[in-house]
């Protein structure tokens, strides 16, 4: 006689469905400037800075020049540049049978639309990075690449002290407000190695904690932020970089929005659809800085 025992097992399921490890929410956008406008593109004018002249004689010609040089006749005035967005579509969706939904004791719809909506989460994270390295609109059908001397680093090297302070440097250099808010887009590899340096981990630097809670402190001043998103031109090499709020900006012509519908020409099964529709542009090249890094830790 067999035994049949094992027939009468019984399975048991979860109440929920369980969201494999990934990234949920965007990283990067409450970090930039935000406009939410309906249209195709957007300007963002910009205007460089000027210069005073000295006044060495009374009942001198008013200056017209921004420079300051000129009389009432000079053309040398202001200078204005712009960079521009021009919207792109995203969308992603999944259809669910009828009888998917019967056979399963959980509702997979929902737990599509989560997913789904982690995905576009993930989406806005790679515009941006996209953005602050890549050549950006300048309002007029041209492009301008990072300029050469907004880029550090050449691979070779990980993260370290001094590379931090050269990118800290270059700010200054640059005149940019330090009031304005700073960031650092880093990998994995990189936070490993910052947490050995003891200027990050001492408390004799550092007021938080920073191995005791596993939290990254605001050294030196910036925000820093891991992402795992970011591009690897060759293997062991990141393209990790930093900006401000005001170096970059994303055009949001249309938010992250759901459609959840039967589909008559499908056997009424259900399909999920998310869009949005989104720009990002390198508004300010002082405000970014492209570091080249070995995705290392020796």
């Amino acid at each position: 006689m067999a035994i049949s025992i094992p027939s009468a097992y019984i399975e048991t399921f979860e109440n929920t469905v369980r969201q494999l490890a990934q990234q949920n929410n965007s990283r990067l956008r409450s970090c930039v400037t935000e406009v939410n406008k309906q249209s195709e593109k957007h300007n963002w004018d910009r205007l460089a800075a000027s210069t005073a002249r000295a006044k060495t004689s009374a009942r001198m010609v008013s200056p017209a020049g921004g420079n300051g040089s000129g009389g009432v006749g000079d053309t040398d005035g202001l200078t204005w540049t712009r960079r521009n967005t021009t919207i792109a579509a995203y969308d992603t969706g999944e259809v669910i049978e009828q009888e998917n939904i019967v056979q399963m004791l959980i509702d997979p719809k929902s737990a599509s639309t989560e997913n789904l909506v982690m995905n576009m989460q993930r989406q806005v994270d790679d515009i941006v990075i996209a953005a602050a390295l890549g050549a950006a609109g300048d309002g007029a059908g041209g492009t301008s690449a990072l300029p050469a001397g907004q880029i550090i680093g050449d691979y070779s090297t990980e993260i370290s002290l001094d590379f931090i302070l050269e990118v800290d440097e270059l700010y200054y250099a640059n005149d940019v407000d330090p009031d304005e808010p700073r960031y650092i887009v880093i990998g994995p590899k990189q936070r490993r190695k910052l947490l050995q340096l003891i200027e990050v981990t001492s408390s004799d630097f550092q007021s938080r904690q920073a191995l005791a809670t596993g939290y990254l402190p605001d050294f030196l001043g910036f925000n820093w932020i891991i992402s795992n998103r970011l591009n690897v031109p060759l293997a062991d090499q990141l393209d990790c970089f930093s900006f401000t709020k005001k170096g970059l900006g994303l055009h949001v012509a249309g938010d992250i929005s759901t459609r959840v519908a039967e589909r008559a020409d499908m056997s009424f099964a259900w399909q999920v659809y998310l869009m949005m529709q989104m720009a990002s542009v390198r508004v300010e090249d002082e405000h970014v800085v492209h570091m080249k890094l070995a995705d290392t830790v020796t």
